[in-house]
């Protein structure tokens, strides 16, 4: 493992999946009242993380899934789509939801 990837990947992990989730999210609902954008991207995010640790990791190495797996996105991106349902607010999706996905 690199000293850049022990360094950057606390702060690069929540940062784009929270802006991917959220663009995708707003689209969604201002188009079409839907508020599971976030859920949708995530589980899109997921299914390519899903390809990459079985051609990269376990094809090669024989690594455990577990290991490499990120396995709380997508209880954070169903929190923040919850919020969204919810509240039906932009602002207290963004103060509450957020917090509660990074929790």
């Amino acid at each position: 493992i690199d000293w850049k990837d022990r360094q950057w990947w606390p702060i690069v992990t929540p940062i784009t999946a929270i802006t991917f989730c959220a663009a995708l999210q707003y689209y969604n609902w201002v188009n079409y009242r839907q508020p599971f954008g976030a859920t949708i991207c995530i589980l899109a995010l997921l299914a390519g993380k899903w390809v990459t640790i079985v051609a990269a990791w376990w094809w090669w190495s024989n690594y455990p899934y577990n290991f490499v797996m990120p396995s709380t996105l997508l209880p954070g991106e169903i929190v923040l789509d919850i919020v969204l349902l919810l509240t039906r607010n932009w602002t207290l999706t963004a103060v509450i939801g957020a917090w509660m996905f990074e929790a």
